[in-house]
C-alpha cells in the first residue's frame, strides 16, 4: 500500500514539474518558444555585439542533428535585427554571458517556402526542432576587432616559424623511416610498403582507395576506415565509412595525391610524405592542419577504373634526303 502511494506520489510530482516546465516556455517575436534554463547576472546582449556561443540542435526525441561541441569550435556572430525564426536574433538580446536557453523552433516555420526539404521525422503537425544554446562570450564590436587582429598576428608569427622549420622537420621524419623513401623532383616522398606487379593508373583514371591521414607528430586527422577513426577518436557519426573514390589528375584532391598515386601499382600499399606546397600550403585546413604542415598518408590503391586519357600527339615521320639533285623543269608561258 505504501509502495503504491509512493509511486502515485512520484508520478504526480513528476507530472507537476513537467507541466510547470511547459508553462514557463515563453514565445519570442518570431514565434520561437524558449526557456532560460541557467541565468547569470550581467548586461544583456545588445545589437552589434559580437557573441561566441555553443549550439546543439536536436529532435524532440533527443537525436543530435548538429553540435558545435562535436565539431570542436563554437560559433561567433554579430547580433543584428531578426529576420527569420531560426536566426535566433530575437533570442540573443534576452540573454547575458554564460546564460543557457532551450529553444523550440516550429518545423512549419523552419521549412516554410521549401517544404520539399523537410525530413520525415519532422512531418508531425506540431513538430519542433530543439536548440540548446549557451552564450560563452559577449564583446563590443571594437573589442572583437582588436581580438581578431591580435589573433591574426599571433597566427602569422606561428605560420612563419612552421614555414622556416618545415624542410628540417620532413628531413628528420624521413631519416627515421626504413626502407628509405624515394623522393621526387617536387619534394614528395613515397615509401612502398606492399609492392604489386599490377598496372599503374594514368591521368583521368578513377581510383578507389583506403587512406589514413596523419600530421608528422602522428595525430590522425582523417581516415575512411571506421575502425581507425574510432581508435583515433575522430569518428564522425552519420558518415558513411567506405572506400574513397576520385579521378586522378582532375584537381579533385591535393596535388600530393595526384602525383603520389600515379607512382603506385594497383593493389599496393604505400606511405606518402607530402610537403605543404603539395597539400594546403599557407592556408592550412582546420585546427588539425596548421599552415605549412607536411602530411603523411598511409594509402592502399584498391582498384583502377580506366578513364579518358589525354590524347598523345603522333609525331610526323621526317623523310630522309635521297642525296639525288632535283632538277626543276622550266615551264614556258608562251602560247603555241
Amino acid at each position: 500500500m505504501k509502495l503504491r502511494y509512493f509511486v502515485s506520489a512520484f508520478f504526480i510530482f513528476a507530472f507537476g514539474r513537467f507541466s510547470q516546465a511547459q508553462n514557463t516556455l515563453k514565445t519570442s517575436a518570431k514565434g520561437a518558444r524558449y526557456q532560460i534554463v541557467d541565468a547569470h547576472p550581467g548586461d544583456r546582449i545588445k545589437l552589434d555585439n559580437v557573441i561566441t556561443f555553443n549550439l546543439t540542435i536536436k529532435t524532440e526525441r533527443d537525436s543530435v542533428l548538429m553540435s558545435s561541441y562535436q565539431r570542436g569550435q563554437p560559433f561567433t556572430t554579430q547580433v543584428q535585427p531578426s529576420k527569420t525564426v531560426d536566426d535566433l536574433m530575437d533570442i540573443f538580446p534576452l540573454l547575458a554571458a554564460k546564460d543557457s536557453v532551450r529553444i523550440l523552433i516550429p518545423a512549419d516555420s523552419l521549412f516554410k517556402g521549401h517544404e520539399q526539404d523537410r525530413p520525415p521525422f519532422l512531418s508531425g503537425k506540431n513538430a519542433s526542432v530543439v536548440y540548446l544554446l549557451k552564450i560563452e562570450k559577449v564583446q563590443s564590436l571594437d573589442e572583437a576587432i582588436a581580438e581578431h587582429k591580435a589573433a591574426e598576428a599571433k597566427a602569422k608569427e606561428a605560420a612563419e616559424k612552421l614555414k622556416t622549420e618545415e624542410t628540417s622537420r620532413i628531413a628528420k621524419y624521413v631519416a627515421a623511416l626504413s626502407p628509405a623513401p624515394k623522393a621526387t623532383v617536387s619534394g614528395l616522398y613515397y615509401q612502398v610498403l606492399t609492392p604489386s606487379a599490377k598496372p599503374k593508373p594514368l591521368p583521368g583514371d578513377t581510383l578507389l582507395v583506403n587512406y589514413i591521414g596523419r600530421t608528422l607528430d602522428g595525430k590522425v586527422f582523417d581516415t575512411n576506415l571506421k575502425d581507425e577513426a574510432q581508435k583515433a577518436g575522430v569518428l564522425q557519426p552519420g558518415r558513411p565509412y567506405e572506400a574513397f573514390q576520385f579521378v586522378v589528375k582532375a584537381g579533385q584532391v591535393i596535388p600530393g595525391w595526384d602525383e603520389g598515386f600515379l607512382l603506385l601499382n594497383q593493389g599496393s600499399k604505400a606511405r606518402l610524405i607530402i610537403p605543404s606546397k603539395l597539400a594546403y600550403a599557407d592556408r592550412g585546413a582546420g585546427n588539425d592542419i596548421p599552415p605549412y604542415s607536411p602530411l603523411v598518408f598511409d594509402v592502399e590503391l584498391l582498384s583502377i577504373k580506366p578513364g579518358k586519357h589525354p590524347a598523345v600527339a603522333k609525331k610526323t615521320p621526317v623523310k630522309k634526303a635521297s642525296g639525288k639533285k632535283v632538277v626543276k623543269k622550266k615551264i614556258s608561258t608562251k602560247k603555241k
